[in-house]
């Protein structure tokens, strides 16, 4: 498997979570600078969202918290 792969496999598996959990980060991606390296260099930019989504994805953090 070449590296970028497990990248944008890591950025598709976050996705999906994300969206099971009803939160959606529109700027989710490999960024750019980094990505060119491959992995284990390559970053992830979750990017920017709103309240209602920062609230949102700290509410099933804690959530998530509690269960453990």
């Amino acid at each position: 498997m070449k590296p970028q792969a497990t990248a944008e496999q890591a950025v598709e598996r976050l996705r999906t979570a994300l969206g099971e959990a009803g939160i959606v980060l529109p700027s989710l991606r490999i960024d750019p600078v980094t990505g060119i390296y491959g992995d284990p260099n390559a970053l992830i930019d979750l990017g920017r969202c709103n309240v209602a989504v920062a609230a949102r994805l700290a509410d099933v953090l804690a959530a998530q918290g509690d269960e453990e």
